[in-house]
């Protein structure tokens, strides 16, 4: 467990400068909210366990939505339990500006991941709060629910439902670790399909969706940059590959006549990894989950279940991608006399970032004296799904090694607040722009 109940707090503040302490931002304010959030899903390793659609992800946005109030935002949580907090603007009549990201992890991730988003998002709030000022557009704050896919082997389940851009039948498909099903999960959490479907909003309200995000890479830290202007996401596609060959007893079955699924599973996995480079240099491919049946010692392993992740910011090559994988995993089962079939879990497309606000985001960067350093982003966000049907935004906030998905996971506060900044200007900026 932490040292003590306000570690992470404290060790945001230890050299905080507090001279970012302005225009109605506060890192202390940031801090605590970081601190509060992470104790939530605490696990012994310092990481946070929230998964979608549990009861510590309900509690981390029971919290927020304490903050907004507080803040004086009308808060609503919809029928997929997405959570919104909204500042009226002088016009109505104008669509909105929102931001946000989400409060769910991975397993045993860490405390920045989404959460940075959200608090950022919030602190604008804060701000505004704080020197009286009314936007002229209307500004609403998103939690969205289960982005992280922990529960599924794919996410983003949150903003697909306020896009309307999903499959149903596919999500009727979806069983969790212990069996249940999507619907059944969402009965859990007092919802249903039905207020699920009915949690689609009309695009045309919203003028443009802005994301903060830590960047869970290095580009920002080797360039020495608080943050940087997010080009492009890449377009995830999730499969899930089955090799099933013969169980067999280990001692008693030669190794000439074996059908070992591990084995066929294993050369694959091998030559995946050499697969993206022949594609694109921007392309991913990572198999990061993997069951083998019936998994005994001295047993011949039968069946083995891979989950691939392909990425790439380009639509054709992140499909030529997935294409060769196929093939590759065909001609890998042939080789060792086993078969195997996939399904996907998740496909989206790549999503770009218009030119016109990349241009006002380096704009508002120049304001601060930062240089406008542009990256794409590998991983996917909330932000992917809304730009399916809205302009969107996105910030990334320097990463500590590049580390993710993992309690080691850390962006100073320094950056952050730096972030927030620029978050809360660019959001000014945009109100008279537009």
């Amino acid at each position: 467990m932490w040292q003590t109940d306000t570690f992470l707090r404290d060790k945001l503040l230890g050299d905080y400068d507090n001279s970012l302490d302005r225009d109605g931002l506060s890192g202390r304010r940031v801090a605590e909210r970081f601190q509060e959030l992470s104790n939530v899903g605490l696990t012994e390793e310092n990481g946070s366990n929230r998964p979608g659609y549990t009861a510590e992800e309900r509690e981390a946005k029971r919290i927020v939505s304490g903050w907004m109030r507080q803040a004086g935002l009308e808060v609503k949580e919809d029928g997929a339990g997405n959570v919104f907090g909204r500042l009226e603007g002088t016009n109505s009549e104008l669509p909105a500006i929102m931001s946000g990201s989400h409060v769910d992890s991975v397993p045993n991730g860490g405390h920045f991941d989404g959460t940075l988003g959200v608090i950022a998002a919030l602190e604008v709030v804060e701000a505004w709060k704080q020197a009286g000022h009314q936007p002229k557009r209307t500004y609403e704050i998103a939690v969205f629910s289960d982005e992280e896919g922990a529960r599924f082997n794919g996410g983003l389940n949150g903003s697909e439902a306020v896009t309307g851009n999903y499959d149903l039948a596919e999500k009727r498909q979806l069983r969790d670790g212990d069996g249940l099903s999507f619907r059944e999960v969402l009965e859990q959490n007092g919802l249903d399909e039905a207020s699920y479907v009915a949690a689609r909003r009309d695009m045309k309200d919203i003028a443009l969706f802005v994301e903060v995000h830590i960047e869970q890479g290095k580009r920002l830290e080797k360039a020495g940059l608080p943050c940087g202007i997010v080009t492009g996401i890449a377009g995830p596609c999730w499969m899930e590959i089955t090799f099933t060959g013969e169980a067999g007893h280990a001692g008693n079955t030669p190794m000439n006549d074996r059908k070992d699924a591990l084995v066929a599973a294993s050369a694959f996995i091998t030559e995946v990894h050499t697969l993206p480079k022949e594609i694109s240099d921007s392309a991913v491919a990572t198999i990061g989950k993997q069951e083998v049946y019936p998994n005994g010692v001295n047993v011949i392993p039968e069946k083995v279940k891979l989950y691939a992740d392909i990425r790439d910011i380009h639509l054709e090559t992140r499909d030529a991608l997935v294409e060769k994988i196929k093939r590759t995993a065909k001609k890998i089962a042939d080789v060792y006399g086993v078969a195997v079939n996939w399904k996907e879990n998740l496909r989206v497309k790549p999503t770009p970032i218009a030119e016109k606000t990349q241009e006002l985001l380096e704009e508002t960067l120049q304001e601060f004296d930062i240089p406008a350093f542009k990256l794409p982003s590998g991983a996917g966000h909330d932000a992917m799904i809304m730009g399916n049907s809205v302009p969107i935004a996105m910030l990334f906030t320097k990463s500590k090694d590049g580390i993710s998905h993992s309690p080691k996971e850390w962006s100073d506060l320094n950056d952050c607040m730096q972030t927030i900044h620029v978050l809360k200007r660019f959001i000014e900026n945009v109100q008279i722009a537009w």
